[in-house]
Order: structure tokens, then sequence, then C-alpha cells
């Protein structure tokens, strides 16, 4: 099953950029979202970080 696969996927032409395109996608999502986790500021942080905790929010049934 996997040769058909692949002798398949190597009949088509230019099929060879689509892993490096998405590896691409995949480090560059994830180098941004380090970069906004280190920059973001720690009130924030807090505060986002408290929400479910935060009990005045709750509706009383």
């Amino acid at each position: 099953m996997l040769k058909f696969v692949k002798h398949h996927m190597e009949s088509i032409t230019g099929i060879e950029i689509y892993p490096l395109i998405s590896l691409l996608i995949f480090f560059l999502f994830f180098v941004v979202l380090f970069y906004w986790v280190f920059t973001a500021k720690k009130e924030y942080i807090n505060t986002v970080s408290n929400i479910p905790l935060d009990n005045q929010n709750d509706l009383k049934l």
C-alpha cells in the first residue's frame, strides 16, 4: 500500500515544494508564538490566567 502511494506521489511534478512550505509555516508559527510569549506583559498573563478562578462573573441560578 505504501509503495503505491509513494510511487503515485513521485509521479506528480513539483510536489517536492509542499513539504518545504509546510515546514516553513510550522517553523514560523512557533517562532512568532515564542516571540509573543516572551514579550507579553506579565499583567496581561496574570489577568488571563485568573479568568477561570474569577467567581464574580458566574451567573447565580
